[in-house]
């Protein structure tokens, strides 16, 4: 008699994932035999921990940093979404067919629009960083049709590349902080290395609009040196806490074919943090 159906969570490092007890919390409420753990392949190893973990009889992975990238080359399929970011955090098996999507994007939408009530359309939008998490939300922040976003970042050339990447898609402008002084925003986003890294930017004090909001991609006890910068500034704010739970419940949907409910998992996950 087989056992649950096998998921895991390939990071580097991987030990503060939260992603086995959202799993485990939306298989519960869902009725789903599944078991869920966290692995960390070496750094130049994902290739090799992937393909062990699936022809092991694994049925699906979510992959975070530093493998997002490494996933993407390792699927047999791309959907079209992970295509246009070029990056994928959840690997399916279709049959023996690896299958690449990514959730963060869909994810980020769900928190801002449907558990935050935040406007997207005809905003002014300030995205701060140019790495692998920017490529996944992007899309689908441009399909809510924003005025505009700006992309900005260290390397301005980076900022640059994902504006050309995707102009097709809506508005967008690169740049480095620099250029940030005289321009306002309704929404900033901060996605940056710095914001990983517990550093805060030296930002404009005047970059948010008034009623403008700030939402912070990371997530923490405390709030992040970005959240602090935007506590006097902002009329709401918020970490990424949510957007971490509902890219959980997209994966899910997709391995599972049954969507779970998020409220009462993130709300657990707040009580736990606090």
């Amino acid at each position: 008699m087989s056992g649950p159906d096998r998921y895991a969570v390939f990071g580097n490092p991987i030990a503060q994932s939260r992603s086995p007890d959202i799993h485990a919390a939306f298989a519960a409420a869902t009725g789903q035999a599944i078991s869920y753990d966290r692995c960390a392949p070496a750094v130049d190893g994902f290739a090799a921990a992937a393909e062990q973990f699936f022809t092991g009889g694994g049925a699906g992975l979510n992959v975070t940093m530093p493998f997002k990238q490494d996933a993407c080359a390792f699927a047999d399929q791309l959907t079209e979404r992970a295509k246009l970011a070029g990056a994928v955090n959840t690997l399916s098996n279709h049959d023996g067919a690896i299958v690449g999507d990514t959730t963060d994007g869909v994810g980020l939408l769900r928190d801002l629009r449907d558990n935050l009530g935040w406007p997207l359309a005809a905003q002014k939008i300030l995205i701060l960083g140019a790495g692998g998490a920017v490529r996944g939300i992007l899309g689908p922040l441009l399909d809510e049709l924003p005025q505009h976003v700006v992309i900005a970042n260290r390397t301005v050339g980076k900022a640059l590349d994902l504006a050309k990447l995707f102009a097709e898609h809506g508005y967008l402008i690169g740049c480095d902080y620099t250029m940030l002084d005289g321009q306002q925003f309704d929404l900033i986003i901060n996605a940056s290395g710095a914001g990983l890294a517990g550093e805060q930017l030296a930002l404009p004090d005047d970059l948010l609009l008034p009623g403008g909001r700030a939402y912070d991609l990371t997530y923490a006890s405390e709030p992040t040196a970005f959240l602090r910068w935007a506590a006097p500034r902002a009329t709401a704010s918020a970490d990424g806490l949510g957007m971490l739970v509902e890219q959980a419940a997209e994966s899910f949907a997709i391995w599972r074919g049954v969507r779970p409910e998020t409220a009462e998992v993130i709300a657990g996950l707040r009580r736990f943090m606090a």
